[in-house]
């Protein structure tokens, strides 16, 4: 009987009655029974781990597990996804070439890089490999917000450009985003990873950090490109702004919007949306008026970036 860790799966569902389910590989959302010799030593540490957070981390035999545990109408219900042992590179994650030579140039912008999509669909997965980029081109200092920590970034990393890259991996007190937030400003970071914009002050303070000459990177939950921008607005301006100042730091802030879903059986492949705005803020930009109006048709720029983006051509104009 094989070990829980010899086997490919990215998630594990054990019910109530601790029977366990994995995707079954055979079709796009099946699943299959999963039985493993060691099922009941990982079993009890899920269940030991859990500390009054309903998300939360476990390191199995050196593989990290992160837990949502759920209340059911018959027990306790948990979902462990397996995490990798190390990041992957961003070049590595089914992405166009061009998309990747984009996104890592923009190492040296400030801004707001935002990922949406819905639950399992790449997100953390795909800031964290650009987080990584960025660390091992520029070096600098990365200061991440998550809850939990999926991905291994912290530590030490050998930028190309001779220099030294340093990452902080921490955990909000409490649930306490926007505090947070304020802590990593003052550690003077030059990239801010937020793992999930899911708070009202979680979203403000983004805002704001992205308008302050950092480089944030966050993801959420989000159906399109659209509907992010509206829940980071709906979100800020429930917290202590007014909607028309998160409408504001919205569009000088914004680096891309990034909608990502997962297609396929087995191996699944990222289907990709975008929205850039010109990293060039001394120049016009359509996309930061549009968004600056409050009034998000963003329908024409959408299929335009990603048309000149398939063509090779730039997807600014000079004059903008």
């Amino acid at each position: 009987m094989v070990k829980i860790n010899d086997i490919f799966f990215s998630d594990i569902y054990i019910t109530p009655e601790k029977v366990a389910y994995i995707p079954d590989d055979q079709t796009e959302n099946g699943l299959q029974i999963f039985i493993a010799e060691d099922f009941d030593k990982f079993y009890d540490l899920v269940v030991k781990s859990y500390q009054g957070n309903s998300s939360y981390s476990v390191c199995y035999e050196g593989v990290f597990f992160r837990v949502e545990r759920s209340q059911t109408v018959t027990g306790m219900q948990y979902c462990a996804r397996k995490m990798p042992q190390e990041v992957p590179d961003i070049e590595s994650l089914g992405y166009r070439i061009e998309i990747v030579k984009y996104l890592t140039g923009l190492c040296k912008a400030s801004g707001l890089i935002l990922w949406a999509g819905a639950t399992g669909s790449g997100k953390t997965t795909a800031i964290s490999s650009l987080l990584k980029d960025y660390l091992l081109h520029e070096g600098g200092f990365a200061y991440t917000i998550e809850d939990p920590a999926e991905m291994p970034l912290d530590g030490e990393y050998t930028a190309l450009n001779g220099s030294f890259g340093l990452c902080k991996q921490t955990t909000p007190i409490d649930d306490r985003w926007g505090d947070s937030l304020k802590s990593a400003l003052r550690s003077k970071p030059r990239y801010i990873m937020v793992g999930e914009i899911r708070t009202p002050d979680a979203a403000s303070e983004c805002l704001r950090a992205a308008t302050s000459g950092h480089l944030v990177l966050s993801s959420i939950h989000a159906n399109n490109i659209p509907d992010a921008i509206n829940a980071m607005i709906k979100y800020a301006s429930s917290a202590d702004m007014s909607e028309d100042l998160a409408y504001d730091l919205m569009s000088r802030g914004m680096l891309a919007i990034m909608h990502q879903t997962l297609r396929g059986v087995g191996v699944k492949k990222p289907i990709l949306r975008f929205l850039f705005a010109n990293p060039d803020t001394t120049k016009g930009c359509q996309v930061r008026s549009i968004i600056k109006s409050g009034k998000i048709n963003l329908a024409t720029p959408i299929e335009t970036q990603m048309t000149r983006m398939i063509q090779g051509r730039p997807i600014f104009d000079d004059y903008e």
